[in-house]
């Protein structure tokens, strides 16, 4: 993991310019909200350890909830899916576990693993994230389309990144 130091603070930087600059201006009818920042706490190794998962996913949330204004809504949800994830990966672990040396990324673990994986952790952020935000159950299902809109259009990023981002890099 140290070794890999430098291309996670790099991915970390892109993500949240990427997120505070691009897509937090994009917004389609109130419905879609791209949150792509999210990226950074599904691509960790599976080696990392869950402290550092969630330390991580606090300094990133609070990071975005800085320069959005949001006051802990991003820093929540963030938090919520590092905590998830080592879960996650347990339940929708490959038969024989998961190979040392490798990512959860598409390219190691294919399509179908990885939109499961990835959906999982957008969804439940998603989730925080929008309920907390409007904070009451009397808009329930207004929420939950933006809730799965906005899933939608995020997984859908992801997956375009990890087209990009999945380039074999030399370690």
């Amino acid at each position: 993991m140290i070794k890999l130091f430098p291309r996670y603070l790099m991915s970390f930087i892109l993500l949240v310019f990427l997120q505070v600059f691009i897509l937090n201006n994009i917004q389609f009818s109130g419905y879609i909200n791209p949150y792509i920042y999210i990226l950074f706490i599904i691509a960790l190794p599976f080696e990392t350890p869950k402290w550092a998962l969630l330390i991580l996913a606090f300094i990133l949330g609070l990071t975005i909830d800085l320069f959005s204004s949001t006051i802990g809504m991003h820093c929540s949800a963030t938090v919520f899916i590092a905590f998830m994830r080592p879960y996650i990966l347990k339940v929708i672990s490959p038969r024989d576990g998961y190979e040392s040396e490798t990512l959860p990324q598409l390219k190691y673990y294919g399509v179908n693993w990885f939109i499961k994986y990835s959906t999982v952790l957008i969804f439940a952020h998603h989730f925080v994230l929008f309920y907390i935000e409007v904070f009451r159950f009397s808009n329930f299902f207004t929420t939950f389309v933006r809730v799965v809109l906005s899933s939608i259009f995020t997984i859908i990023l992801v997956l375009i990144s990890q087209y990009f981002y999945g380039k074999e890099v030399r370690r």
